[in-house]
């Protein structure tokens, strides 16, 4: 699952709300500074949640093993994917792109890609 937009449109609010209704267990926020956070659910399944504002480059995403996660078979919830395009192509994914319209309003484009 692919969440683009700006920072403050709502991503990992919709993503909180994803996460309790997949069954997490552990409190949901933004990996910002650790880039992955893992979840475990209440059905002993593992969500991984990937913030990659930080990133400065793709090798950077190779330096943590991003390409090892995205081949688990378990969930990646992947916010600012646009920051390693290349291990994404040729994925299938949903893609939630959010558009800040004003202080108390968004909106929500859902697609697939690929």
């Amino acid at each position: 699952m692919l969440f683009i937009g700006e920072m403050g449109s709502g991503k990992t609010t919709l993503i909180k709300s994803l996460c309790k209704y997949l069954g997490v267990l552990d409190n949901v926020s933004s990996p910002t500074y650790s880039i992955v956070n893992e979840y475990q659910t209440n059905t002993n399944s593992t969500i991984y949640h990937f913030d990659l504002f930080r990133l400065l480059n793709e090798n950077e995403a190779e330096q943590i093993g991003f390409s090892e996660y995205l081949n688990s078979g378990n969930l990646c919830i992947i916010e600012w994917p646009e920051m390693a395009p290349t291990f994404l192509n040729d994925r299938k994914a949903l893609q939630f792109s959010f558009e800040h319209l004003n202080e108390h309003q968004r909106k929500l484009t859902l697609s697939t890609i690929n």
